[in-house]
């Protein structure tokens, strides 16, 4: 056994040979063992083989574990000088061909090289590491640091350019500027204005930060001095409707004039008329039936007053100080309502006929009274009549059932006027019964007693519609029938891989909220990008870099407009969806 460096003198000092086979070398190592064997050729060459197990052919039987490092096994001596130089001088002529496995000359000053030399056989993968590992060492990349804050490349619109740094229109004028996709649906590009060329035109323009910080204040104080003088609100007024173009425009179709909104109408006018005429009954027999009655009518004509409002302004579109409009006014108006049919008709209704009780009252006759809740009974069945065939419609193109469309609340307008002059209908009955009660036995005690079970009647269906609606403010999620819908249509793009957190939120008046985060397919996206450039001059581009800084700026310009198509991407989803399933008011994708 011998190390490296001992091999030369080795092969110098060996005087005669005896067999074809030379030499053969043990690589060995901790954990693994290459042996190659080295046979005689022609020429003075020598043919290289590897033997997986060298000590069956010289009858090695064991290798000391203690060698950790290169050994050489020589085995059988010869004079490899002197075969060599003989074949040498004999077969100048000639020479071999050169496709053979591995060729080692075996010169006297290859020999020197040997010696330097490892006798180890490195992978191309190997290799191909440490070429990476010497390029990193060689450049030096600029690192993204997340944790600093930066405006170097941001963008800033005209509009904040002249509110944030006091600039005029004429001082942008001549500042680098680029279009870019606008945020609002079917609008044209918008056009901007890097951040640091703004702020250096201001400190331009202004002198130093100093004094633009000073006239910032200025401006903002002479603001607030402004809104709060009363005698410009009509300016206000009519200069924020020439920014905006237009006044809030209401849609008819979903308005007052809308189905939900005519149904109001009726119940307001019948219900007016019907306190009208229960006032004069109960001014004629002094009835606490009729009077609960009375204000039973009262407080349905002031809640569908509110309602008709609520319908009214739940229909405007956005502005900036409500940019997701006022679809919810028709809850809010509901809820109030619900909360005055308590306050007024439930607690008047229940305190006239405790002290009905208390303090019983002569009879009159209740002739005309019967009349008048005959024609109200009338009336108040014709209304609900409306409300119901109103009600059954919505059902239908939701395809639900009565019972839940009315549970969901899906029409609060419409359920509010159900439920009233469902009770009204009730409350008709309970009246007329116990009034007929009180002139057949001549005892004021059922008179009361049924402007307790009208009062009773009023509670119980303002706790429905306060709970209804209050539950609807909160926020209630879409049935999971039209929310698998949406989702199969957004799963199914091809740029998507799948979908998470995803949240329909019913945001009244028929219109959807909807939110998910999108794990995007980047192989797709990058081919969709790929198509629209053309790949010829691409490779050309690379092909004629000579720096690490070319290949740095090829790869930014192309990262950043791959993230623009993203974004372009995304604006073409929430579309389709809007197109597809026109209930979606709001769609916020995100990226996962």
């Amino acid at each position: 056994m011998l190390r490296v460096p001992n091999l030369l003198k080795v092969l110098q000092n060996i005087s005669h040979y005896n067999k074809e086979y030379l030499y053969t070398f043990q690589v060995g190592y901790a954990r693994r063992h290459i042996s190659t064997l080295i046979t005689c050729n022609y020429n003075a060459r020598y043919k290289v083989q590897i033997v997986a197990n060298p000590r069956k052919i010289f009858g090695l039987n064991s290798v000391s574990r203690e060698w950790r490092w290169i050994l050489i096994t020589v085995c059988k001596p010869i004079s490899v000088i002197a075969k060599v130089q003989k074949e040498e001088t004999e077969n100048s002529n000639k020479k071999t061909e050169n496709n053979v496995q591995r060729i080692i000359e075996l010169k006297k000053e290859n020999l020197g090289q040997l010696k330097e030399r490892k006798l180890d056989v490195k992978s191309d993968e190997s290799q191909a590491k440490e070429g990476q590992q010497d390029a990193k060492t060689e450049v030096k990349k600029k690192k993204a640091d997340t944790r600093m804050s930066s405006l170097e490349r941001n963008f800033i619109t005209p509009v904040r350019a002249m509110s944030d740094f006091l600039l005029k229109p004429s001082d942008l004028e001549n500042l680098p500027k680029t279009k870019r996709r606008s945020p609002y649906e079917f609008e044209p590009p918008i056009t901007v204005y890097w951040r640091k060329d703004v702020e250096a035109k201001a400190i331009e323009v202004w002198g130093s930060k100093e004094t633009l910080t000073k006239e910032l204040l200025k401006k903002e104080l002479e603001q607030k001095a402004y809104q709060q003088n009363i005698f410009t609100v009509k300016r206000r007024l009519r200069d924020y409707r020439r920014e905006i173009g237009s006044k809030a425009q209401v849609l008819d179709q979903e308005g007052l004039f809308g189905r939900s909104g005519k149904v109001v109408l009726i119940a307001i006018a019948i219900n007016g008329c019907n306190f009208l005429f229960k006032l004069c009954a109960w001014l004629y027999t002094g009835s606490h039936s009729m009077f609960s009655e009375c204000i039973h009518s009262a407080a349905d004509t002031c809640n569908q007053l509110i309602l008709a409002y609520g319908i009214h302004k739940s229909v405007q579109t956005p502005n900036p100080d409500h940019p997701y409009g006022y679809t919810n006014m028709r809850y809010v108006s509901s809820l109030i309502s619900g909360v005055g049919i308590f306050c007024v008709g439930t607690g008047l209704s229940v305190y006239h006929g405790i002290h009905g009780l208390l303090h019983p009252l002569t009879i009159e006759s209740f002739y005309w009274a019967y009349f008048i809740l005959a024609g109200s009974l009338a009336s108040e069945g014709a209304t609900l009549l409306v409300a119901i065939q109103s009600i059954k419609r919505g059902a239908e193109e939701k395809r639900q059932t009565f019972k839940e469309y009315v549970l969901a609340g899906q029409d609060p307008s419409v359920n509010v006027v159900l439920m009233e002059d469902f009770a009204a209908v009730l409350g008709l009955v309970c009246a007329a019964v116990c009034m007929g009660l009180t002139s057949f036995f001549g005892n004021s005690m059922f008179d009361a007693t049924g402007s307790l079970l009208v009062g009773g009647l009023l509670g119980a269906v303002a706790g429905f519609i306060i709970h209804t609606n209050a539950t609807a403010l909160i926020g209630r999620s879409i049935s999971q029938e039209d929310l698998d819908k949406i989702n199969a249509e957004l799963e199914a793009d091809i740029m998507v891989r799948a979908i998470y957190d995803v949240k329909g939120i019913d945001m009244g008046n028929n219109l959807v909220r909807y939110k998910a985060e999108l794990d995007f397919d980047g192989r797709e996206l990058t081919r969709y990008y790929l198509e629209k450039h053309d790949l010829v001059q691409m490779l050309k581009e690379i092909t004629g870099m000579t720096d690490i800084k070319e290949l740095e700026a090829f790869m930014l310009k192309h990262g950043e407009a791959i993230v623009d198509m993203l974004g372009g991407e995304i604006d073409r989803m929430e579309l389709n969806l809007k197109k597809k399933h026109p209930e979606i008011r709001h769609c916020d994708l995100e990226i996962l």
